[in-house]
């Protein structure tokens, strides 16, 4: 390990919790290899969830694909979720190894890789470093950026909705079963909202405009297959007893460049607009909704 990745680390001490945890796991796999990749895994997991809630961010422990039985038999996976940004995923380093691997089925869907070293008696775990994204299975450690810029980088990401989850009952805050928020609305708007097919799963969220007495109820309903091209549906409409939407208000959906690729104005009578696309697994895209000087955007990967 090089004296610049030294200076910016994070040594986590690895106790009871975490190897109860560890064996947990670990005792759901007979082959021995794959128990052995469960227990490393899980003890760097624990590691960086210690080094984060440390930085004041909110992580989803229990949720996280390392903690699924399934996830754990058929992937080499040590994701973490971190609240309202994605998952970070946590790879553990030997002893005296030069080099982190990295499988190649996690290099989607994460936004960024953590490098964690544990000693011989796996009492400890030591965060050396990350990298925003891979490309091959082994990074040499001296790649690694520094760990002092971790916290800035995931400030900076933007929140994102991640839609497969829903279909687990992971859901963002502020998002809800259409019945949760529309039973505090009129009648007329919880039946206007068109329904989901059984495959799919909607959700709900109020948007507010920046008056007084002035919002919007954004619908995001997704159906299909996981493994296929899904339908996505987006629908905006009004809120507080008001009938019809407020004119010129524009419901608009971006590519993941932040370019718009599709949009819909309402008139002066309009008591709903919508938009309907398609997606894959990884795309990633933005829903805007303006009016006058307003202006909401909720950024969505599939």
């Amino acid at each position: 390990m090089n004296s610049e990745i030294e200076a910016w680390t994070f040594t986590v001490g690895l106790g009871l919790e975490a190897h109860l945890r560890a064996e947990e796991f670990r005792r759901s796999h007979p082959d021995v290899r794959k128990a052995k990749q469960v227990y490393l895994n899980t003890l760097a997991v624990y590691a960086v969830n210690v080094y984060l809630q440390c930085r004041g961010f909110e992580t989803d422990l229990d949720k996280s694909g390392t903690c699924d039985p399934l996830m754990q038999m058929f992937m080499d996976t040590a994701d973490l979720i971190v609240k309202n940004r994605g998952k970070l995923e946590c790879r553990p380093v030997l002893p005296e190894a030069g080099v982190v691997y990295i499988p190649a089925e996690v290099w989607e869907e994460r936004m960024g890789y953590v490098a964690v070293q544990l000693n011989e008696s796996l009492k400890e775990a030591t965060l050396l470093g990350f990298v925003k994204k891979v490309s091959k299975s082994e990074l040499p450690l001296n790649q690694l950026r520094s760990l002092q810029e971790l916290p800035g980088y995931l400030n900076k990401i933007k929140p994102v909705v991640n839609l497969s989850q829903w279909f687990e009952g992971i859901v963002e805050v502020g998002w809800q079963a259409m019945e949760t928020l529309l039973s505090t609305q009129s009648t007329e708007l919880a039946l206007s909202f068109r329904s989901t097919p059984e495959t799919g799963v909607q959700r709900c969220k109020l948007i507010e405009l920046g008056q007084p007495s002035q919002s919007v109820v954004m619908s995001v309903a997704i159906a299909g297959e996981l493994e296929q091209e899904m339908d996505i549906s987006v629908e905006v409409q009004p809120t507080n007893g008001q009938t019809y939407l407020p004119p010129t208000l524009q419901l608009i959906v971006l590519n993941e460049d932040g370019e718009a690729v599709m949009d819909v104005q309402a008139g002066s009578d309009n008591k709903t607009i919508q938009l309907e696309f398609s997606g894959e697994a990884g795309d990633r895209f933005g829903v805007k909704v303006t009016w006058g000087d307003v202006s909401i955007t909720e950024n969505f990967v599939v």
